[in-house]
């Protein structure tokens, strides 16, 4: 996959969300509206409907009125006798004592004409005796019309009723009725964006999880070509040079030259080898990838192995005037480990720090004992490493560009198989690498 589909993929995800987000905001948007259309229609009934009871309640309660002044000699002054406390609770003076009875038939005849079915509960206060009688709470049905809602339970009434004290009256409660009917209608706009913004937040986690596993994927086969074509120019070379060599054996005749013969075989024999170490470096790191590789663990002096690292390199690589400095001083140096795999891990690094050097090499190797162990630093002074290479580098098959200084031969695979023998002896590794002055490998082993 080229970048231009992943920029295609990206851009097309992005379109995606954001029209899944324009829907969901707009059609939130139209439900908040409805929903905020809906409550001020039912507030505005609600309002309507209490209305309309109230003063249903206020004119049957007028009419009890007249008609109890009509039965006394001495009639009220009706103006303003009935007072209403409440939504649901209404106070009505009047002038003469009233027996319960006929105040209860007169209040349900009249509720009855008004179309009030409400239950409610009356009382009737006498201020010479300064006692109540109280009703029962009456109840209204098809059948019976009102009614009692028990002929055992009376004298029931509301805790929150507040009675006056002076003068005749009785009062009417209603307790279905509530005295703030819209109070309890409230709405909630905000639930709807919460769920929206939790939507949104795991399509965008999906989307930049999705993302990072095609650019992985894009760099995993980069890395991949890479090595494939890396992998057959190093197996090309020995291959080539040892078919040469084989074909001027089959073509001359040596038998008066055997030096030539003994150079030529030499050559199949060094190609050969080279092409067996290759292929032993990739079946290592499948091994140790299918954790198949057994170690051979043994008691081990780093600073012999370091010494005799450094040897090689002094003798073989270092013929241009570069050198190699060591610095060893922990005491104890031994650790438990397979020789032939540490030995590759050290060889490996001071490879590295020689073949990344500018012109002439310096590597310079130290030891020294942290931590219950032994730390071995590894450091030169060559082109280094970009900031953005660094955690990269021990990924398998992954090289870092050295642009137009080095042509440098390899898999991909040398660091990635430092790191995997030092993690199967329970050690550490880092790197600190500054651009063009320089990289440092520091390796922790746990003593023996």
């Amino acid at each position: 996959m080229n970048r231009r589909t992943i920029n295609a993929v990206v851009i097309i995800g992005v379109l995606s969300i954001l029209s899944v987000l324009f829907i969901q905001i707009f059609w939130i948007n139209q439900t908040i509206r409805t929903q905020d259309k809906a409550i001020l229609i039912q507030d505005r009934q609600d309002s309507l409907n209490q209305k309309q009871f109230e003063e249903q309640v206020r004119v049957s309660l007028r009419n009890v009125v007249e008609e109890i002044s009509t039965h006394h000699a001495d009639s009220s002054d009706l103006y303003g006798a009935v007072k209403q406390q409440r939504s649901n609770y209404f106070l009505v003076d009047i002038n003469e004592d009233l027996h319960p009875y006929y105040l209860e038939q007169l209040l349900k005849r009249n509720f009855y004409d008004h179309g009030i079915s409400d239950d409610f509960q009356y009382g009737i206060y006498d201020c010479y005796n300064d006692s109540i009688v109280y009703g029962n709470i009456i109840r209204y049905s098809r059948d019976s019309l009102y009614n009692p809602i028990s002929d055992t339970v009376i004298g029931i009434t509301s805790p929150g009723l507040a009675w006056k004290k002076d003068g005749h009256y009785f009062t009417v409660f209603f307790p279905d009725i509530s005295a703030q009917p819209l109070d309890s209608l409230e709405t909630n706009n905000d639930s709807p964006w919460i769920y929206l913004m939790i939507i949104v937040g795991l399509i965008l986690a999906f989307f930049a999880f999705s993302i990072s596993i095609i650019i992985r994927q894009k760099r995993l086969s980069e890395v991949k070509t890479d090595f494939i074509n890396n992998m057959t120019h190093e197996l090309k070379t020995p291959i080539s040079t040892i078919g040469l060599s084989s074909e001027m054996l089959l073509r001359e005749d040596f038998s008066d030259d055997s030096e030539r013969l003994k150079r030529y075989a030499g050559l199949i024999y060094k190609e050969n080898k080279r092409l067996e170490h290759q292929v032993e470096r990739v079946l290592n790191i499948a091994k140790l990838n299918k954790n198949e590789l057994s170690l051979k663990k043994t008691p081990l002096h780093l600073h012999e192995l370091i010494e005799e690292a450094a040897d090689s390199f002094r003798f073989n690589q270092l013929q241009a005037g570069g050198e190699i400095k060591l610095e060893l001083n922990a005491s104890p140096d031994e650790i438990n480990g397979d020789q032939v795999h540490v030995t590759n891990v050290i060889f490996n690094l001071i490879d590295n720090a020689v073949k990344y050097s500018k012109e002439k090499a310096e590597v310079f190797v130290s030891s020294s004992n942290e931590k219950k162990g032994v730390l071995i630093t590894i450091s030169d002074k060559g082109i280094g490493i970009k900031k953005e290479d660094v955690k990269l580098i021990f990924d398998k098959f992954y090289r870092v560009s050295t642009g137009n200084l080095h042509d440098v031969k390899g898999f991909g695979l040398g660091l990635y198989y430092v790191k995997l023998v030092v993690d199967a002896h329970n050690g550490t590794i880092h790197v600190k690498s500054h651009f063009g002055e320089g990289t440092t490998f520091t390796i922790w082993f746990p003593r023996k």
